[in-house]
């Protein structure tokens, strides 16, 4: 089979089809992430920081769909970077706090480009990518909704 054929047991395996879409996204991600020296990964952390603020390690996981367990690690490297601070939270000391550094901060700046860089590079307009977003979330819930 060549490249361009397609494998008719994969074709249907729309879960296939959704991992392919996400390999396709790590590729426009990695030369446009590279210079801010982030993983993919720790991109999503940092725009969630940049979007609400400090917020827990739980939420930080919550927001992202990840386990704490997957979370921590990459928030041990950003703290490496210097671009975030890890705090327990005085109230309760079993939830850690995350909250950006003044280098993580600025670094925002640096990022503006990336969101409207990938949208382009999808090629699609803003109507098909919201109904795409939109079908994906309901498939999310659904699944999530089984258990």
């Amino acid at each position: 089979m060549t490249e361009n054929q397609t494998d008719p047991a994969l074709d249907e395996l729309l879960c296939f089809d959704l991992y392919a879409a996400q390999h396709a996204f790590g590729r426009l991600y990695k030369p446009l992430l590279a210079p801010l020296e982030l993983t993919y990964p720790q991109y999503l952390v940092m725009r969630t920081l940049w979007a609400n603020g400090a917020q827990s390690v739980g939420e930080i996981g919550r927001r992202l769909k990840l386990e704490t367990n997957t979370v921590t690690p990459l928030l041990k490297r950003l703290e490496t970077q210097g671009r975030v601070m890890r705090v327990r939270d005085p109230a309760d000391e079993r939830r850690v706090l995350v909250s950006l550094t003044d280098d993580g901060a600025a670094l925002e700046a640096d990022a503006r480009h990336v969101p409207d860089r990938i949208f382009a590079a999808t090629g699609l307009d803003r109507g098909e990518a919201l109904e795409l977003q939109a079908r994906l979330r309901k498939l999310v819930a659904r699944i999530d909704a089984t258990g």
